[in-house]
Parts: C-alpha cells; structure tokens; sequence
C-alpha cells in the first residue's frame, strides 16, 4: 500500500502492518517529541493514537458535523 503524504518520508515504502506498529512520528508532521507526550497517554504507536477514544470520538465529530445542519 502506498502511502504517500500520510507518513514521514522513512516510512512510505512500509507495510501498513508495520506504520501500525511504528511510533506515532511515522506520521507526517509528528515529531519524537510528540512521540514522548503521547507515550504519557499511553499512546506507543500509530495503532495505539488510531485506537484512542478520543482520537475516534473527535473523527466522529468531525464526520457528523456537517449533518448537523
């Protein structure tokens, strides 16, 4: 799976198997300190920040706002 933008340049020819378990600064934009604040949540990996309940509440808020009309 290619994925282009959505990680760091390191990570693009990885396996989504792997940028799961990579830290959160696979990631574009995400830096190893960001690795150390979200390790402080319990945030380890890429999989880890997905699964978080508020990462998922605050994507459902956003999926919804535009219905609330």
């Amino acid at each position: 799976m290619k994925f282009g933008k959505l990680v760091d340049k390191a990570w693009e020819d990885k396996s989504a198997e792997e940028v799961l378990a990579a830290p959160p600064s696979a990631l574009e934009g995400l830096s190893e300190r960001h690795d150390a604040i979200l390790a402080d949540l319990g945030i380890k990996t890429v999989a880890d920040l997905g699964n978080w309940k508020y990462a998922q509440r605050a994507a459902a808020l956003v999926a919804l706002g535009p219905l609330d009309k």
